[in-house]
């Protein structure tokens, strides 16, 4: 069962993150702590980034994964995990409550499965997460 439609609501996101499934990973990595980023065997390539960056608010990914097992496995699936959010004293000083939301991406492959942590820190005013899909040309 495919969860590609649980990606974005943004159709032209989840055409990308389709026409991706079934390819080799030929090279993947996380730039700059933002973006997740495949090359494809076939010349393809694919960006994963959340778009909904606001002013007070810090945006970052993070795996405890190691992608370069996955070099060379068929890209099968992705599926997002539900949010959580806690209060996080450690962020800035001009905010009175900080809040931590955390989305999991997992991406699936026929070498298994990583996981993907997107992470929102704001004063609680700014929430949610908005994960895009670009085709890029390697």
């Amino acid at each position: 069962m495919m969860k590609i439609d649980t990606i974005s609501e943004n159709e032209e996101t989840v055409d990308v993150v389709k026409d991706a499934i079934g390819k080799t990973i030929k090279k993947l990595w996380l730039e700059d702590d933002t973006t997740l980023i495949f090359h494809f065997t076939d010349g393809s390539g694919l960006e994963l980034y959340d778009s909904m960056q606001e002013c007070c608010e810090e945006r970052y990914m993070r795996t405890d994964d190691d992608l370069e097992e996955f070099i060379g496995a068929v890209l099968l699936d992705f599926e997002l995990k539900d949010v959580f959010e806690e209060d996080d004293d450690g962020m800035a000083e001009n905010y009175e409550n900080v809040y931590h939301e955390i989305q999991f991406l997992d991406v699936k492959t026929d070498k298994g499965v990583f996981q993907m942590a997107n992470h929102n820190r704001s004063n609680g005013y700014y929430d949610g997460f908005y994960i895009v899909a670009e085709k890029i040309t390697v």
